[in-house]
């Protein structure tokens, strides 16, 4: 049954929004194992998505060896295990530092990185965003303050095309065409431009400068602080910044910046190496799979759930995208399964309400026009951004509603009906014929 309804707020915020510190951060990571109901999940920080072929070997293998052989990818561009033994803590650890993906025990789930993933390949950003992304990660593991981030603090390093500042990370870089760069606190058009050698820095410090207003407020992440105190901070990071010597100057963005969406495919670029851009289906990976991109070159994953290989010979590149799509990924935009997502659903969480991976895959059809998730309950973890249809199961069903922002519209309840449900889908995303 379908049923328009009047514009109103999303009727609940997945467990990252939650507006105040009640308790001791609770964030997977790679030494700090959840318990689900599949068994131990491990959440592996990768900055900017950045793996060697070395690096994404060994991550195959730790999902062979402890867990359930899959790779989930996040929207952050890190890499999950799930089915883990809950004693495999030690040994796991340890072949993930003898990797090189754990610099540091008291850090590792602060490395939260995203990075506009095509930067430095295609010519459209208007700076490299990789000195940055290498300087941030040392400062970070480098400074006894940044400990005290929460695992849900989220820094964004966008090269100007406006791919990953679209996330709404806490803090944001933007690479200017100049040399320079403007850092955007939160999500609001207020920035600061620094010189560009001077971007993490000022980053890291302004993350420090958070950090002192959370004690006050008990924030986890900017967007949860009380306006006032969100209102002040920019100006106290503009402090700190010319008391440590940067050059700050406070701008505001004369327009929103264009987001570039990430196309799958072979990446147009002048350079002598090809790099190949794909999309993974509802973001988890098999060791086939795996084991194919891991040797095909150096991986970005994204944080749209996939992966650009850099590195590929010109000549294998047009055969290897066959071998992608051969092995069930996205190579192109006629994927019925293109902005397709879900989070882990039955079996593997006790709050979900539904099996939405096997459900969203039973409806899933024709590419639409607007990306959709599918939620086996209100918590929605890992929703995308910006504007989508939004797929959540009920007691009875699913409802699916039209996502703008923080705004929700043109409801519709489907029973248990999987026909009616997949048209219910493909007519909210605007299905392309």
């Amino acid at each position: 049954m379908l049923a328009a309804m009047s514009a109103s707020p999303l009727p609940s915020r997945s467990p990252g929004d939650a507006c105040a510190r009640s308790s001791g951060d609770a964030c997977p990571g790679a030494l700090r194992l959840h318990r689900a109901d599949d068994g131990a999940l491990a959440r592996i920080r990768i900055p900017g998505g950045v793996l060697t072929p070395r690096q994404a070997t060994v991550l195959g293998q730790t999902a062979e060896r402890f867990g359930d052989g899959e790779l989930h990818l996040t929207s952050r561009g890190n890499v999950q295990l799930r089915g883990l033994a809950p004693d495999c803590g030690a040994e796991l650890a340890g072949a993930l530092e003898e990797a090189g993906l754990l610099p540091s025990a008291r850090h590792e789930r602060v490395r939260n990185v995203v990075a506009s993933p095509l930067s430095g390949l295609d010519g459209l950003g208007a700076t490299d965003v990789r000195p940055w992304l290498t300087g941030l990660d040392r400062l970070l593991c480098g400074s006894e303050g940044a400990t005290a981030l929460s695992g849900r603090f989220l820094f964004a390093l966008d090269d100007g095309r406006g791919d990953v500042d679209a996330l709404g990370a806490d803090l944001t870089l933007l690479g200017l065409a100049d040399g320079g760069g403007l850092l955007r606190v939160g999500h609001g058009d207020a920035v600061l431009r620094v010189p560009a050698a001077d971007g993490p820095r000022a980053a890291l410090l302004a993350a420090e400068a958070f950090l002192d207003t959370e004690r006050e407020t008990g924030a986890w992440r900017v967007k949860d602080l009380p306006d006032d105190a969100a209102a002040a901070l920019p100006g106290e990071v503009e402090r700190r910044l010319a008391q440590a010597g940067i050059t700050c100057v406070p701008e505001v963005l004369p327009r929103p910046l264009e987001s570039l969406p990430l196309a799958h495919g072979r990446i147009p670029d002048g350079g002598g190496e090809a790099a190949l851009s794909v999309g993974v289906p509802l973001g988890r990976l098999d060791q086939e799979q795996w084991r194919l991109l891991s040797g095909a070159g150096e991986l970005r994953l994204t944080p749209w759930r996939g992966a650009v290989i850099t590195g590929i010979a010109p000549h294998r590149a047009d055969g290897l995208l066959r071998e992608l799509s051969e092995a069930g990924l996205i190579t192109g935009p006629g994927s019925p399964w293109s902005g397709v997502g879900a989070c882990i659903g039955q079996p593997g969480c006790a709050k979900s309400l539904a099996d939405v991976r096997a459900d969203a895959g039973a409806a899933v059809g024709p590419a639409g026009r607007l990306p959709v998730y599918w939620s086996g309950c209100e918590r929605r973890c890992g929703h995308p951004r910006g504007e989508w249809i939004d797929v959540v199961a009920t007691p009875g069903g699913y409802r699916i509603s039209h996502v703008r922002g923080d705004r929700s519209t043109e409801a519709a309840a489907v029973r248990d009906d999987p026909a009616a449900l997949a048209d219910a889908v493909a007519a909210a995303r605007g299905t392309r014929t």
